[in-house]
C-alpha cells in the first residue's frame, strides 16, 4: 500500500511538524494528553498487545476444540495465517501514525487561544449561533430539541452515547488494522482517520469558536445533571487553569468543526463498505445518528459544525479511498479492494480502474 501509508506518513510528519514548530515559537511545551487507558505512549502498545490476544485466543481454542494439548499447534498456525509481514506493518505503523496524527492534533488544538485569540472565537460564536438560529426559524436549536425530547431521560440516554465516543476512536482503529479482511481495507480506515483529525485541527483555525454550551450556558441550564455535566464543567475549569498558568495539562474546548460527526460517519462509511454483517452496519449508522443528536442537545456543536464534520469526513473517505486504490460501482454502493496485500495495482492494469460517483 505505497500509496496509503505515503499518505498517512507524510499527514503525521505535517501534523508532528506544526505541533513542534508551534511549540518552540509559543514556548509552551508538548504534551502527551492522558485519555482512555492512559497516555499514548502507553495505549498504543496496550491496544496492540490485547488486539493480539483476543484474536488469538479464542479463536485458537475454537479450532482446537478445547484441546489444550493442541492450543499450541493452533496458535503458531493461526499467527502464520493472519499475523504476516503485511499485517504487522499495517499495525505497526497504522497505530503509530494514529497516536502521533492524534497527540499533534490535541497539541495544535491546545494553542488555539494564544494563536487565535479569544476575540475571534467570540465572533465566531455569535456568527455560528445566528446561523443556528436563522435555521429553526428564529428559535434556538437547543432549546427546541429540549422541547421536543425532553430534558430527563433523553440526557442521561445521549449523555451515554456521547461518552462512549472517546473509547471508541482508539478501539476502532485498531478493530480496522487487526481484523480487517483485507489489508486495503485497514489502511484505508488508518489513513481516513489521520485525514479527519488533521482537517478538523485546520477548522479550528478557521473558524475559532467554543461550542455553543460555553458561550451561551445559560440555554442549558434546565438539563438535568448527567456525565457530560461533569465533563463540561471539568473542560471549562481545565482551560481556565491552562490559560491561567496554574496546569500544565492541555485545553480541549474547540467548537468549529464538530470531530465527533466526522469520526463517528467516517466509521459508519467505511463500515458499509467493507463490513459484510448487516447488523455491524445498522449499529454504526445508528451511533452516528444518535452522535450529531448529542453535539446539538448537550450544546457541544453548532449545526454548522455537524455539516462541516461531515463534509470532513467525505472528504477523508474519499483520499483514503484513493489512496489504498479502492473501486466504486457505479452508484457508489460497493467496493471491492484492487488486492488482498499491501500492493497497489498500476492504473494501467486492466479492469482496475477506479470508479466514484
Amino acid at each position: 500500500m505505497r500509496r496509503a501509508y505515503t499518505l498517512m506518513i507524510a499527514n503525521t510528519v505535517v501534523m508532528a511538524g506544526l505541533a513542534i514548530g508551534f511549540s518552540q515559537y509559543l514556548g509552551i511545551p508538548l504534551r502527551d494528553p492522558d485519555g482512555f487507558l492512559g497516555p499514548a505512549w502507553v495505549r498504543a502498545p496496550l491496544l496492540i498487545l490485547g488486539a493480539f490476544v483476543v484474536d488469538i485466543v479464542p479463536r485458537t481454542l475454537w479450532r482446537s476444540r478445547g484441546k489444550l494439548a493442541q492450543f499450541r499447534s493452533e496458535a503458531r498456525l493461526l499467527v502464520r495465517e493472519h499475523w504476516t509481514r503485511e499485517r504487522i506493518q499495517l499495525v505497526v505503523l497504522g497505530v503509530i501514525c494514529f497516536y502521533i496524527t492524534y497527540v499533534s492534533y490535541r497539541n495544535l488544538k491546545n494553542y488555539l487561544p494564544v494563536l487565535r485569540g479569544e476575540e475571534a472565537r467570540v465572533a465566531g460564536d455569535y456568527e455560528l449561533h445566528k446561523l443556528d438560529q436563522w435555521l429553526f426559524l428564529g428559535n434556538d436549536a437547543a432549546v427546541v430539541l429540549h422541547d421536543v425530547l425532553g430534558t430527563g431521560v433523553t440526557a442521561h440516554v445521549l449523555s451515554w452515547i456521547y461518552l462512549i465516543f472517546l473509547p471508541i476512536v482508539p478501539i476502532s482503529v485498531t478493530v480496522w488494522v487487526v481484523w480487517s479482511r483485507n489489508v486495503s481495507f485497514g489502511y484505508w480506515f488508518v489513513t481516513s482517520q489521520c485525514l479527519v483529525w488533521t482537517f478538523g485541527t485546520a477548522s479550528y483555525y478557521m473558524i475559532p469558536t467554543l461550542g455553543p454550551n460555553f458561550a451561551f450556558p445559560f440555554l442549558y441550564s434546565e438539563l438535568e445533571t448527567t456525565e457530560v455535566s461533569g465533563l463540561l464543567e471539568a473542560l471549562y475549569w481545565g482551560r481556565r487553569d491552562v490559560m491561567s498558568g496554574v496546569s500544565d495539562g492541555v485545553q480541549s474546548i474547540a467548537g468549529f468543526a464538530s470531530l465527533h460527526v466526522g469520526v463517528t460517519l467516517l466509521v459508519a462509511l467505511i463500515a458499509q463498505y467493507t463490513v459484510r454483517h448487516r447488523i455491524i452496519k445498522i449499529v454504526c449508522w445508528t451511533f452516528m445518528g444518535l452522535t450529531v443528536l448529542a453535539t446539538t442537545y448537550f450544546g457541544w456543536h453548532y449545526v454548522a459544525d455537524d455539516i462541516y464534520g461531515a463534509l470532513i469526513a467525505f472528504t477523508a473517505f474519499y483520499l483514503g479511498g484513493l489512496a489504498t486504490g479502492q473501486r466504486f460501482d457505479e452508484h457508489g454502493r460497493h467496493t471491492h479492494p484492487t488486492t488482498t496485500t499491501a500492493r497497489v495495482p498500476s492504473d494501467d492494469e486492466p479492469g482496475l480502474r477506479l470508479r466514484a460517483k
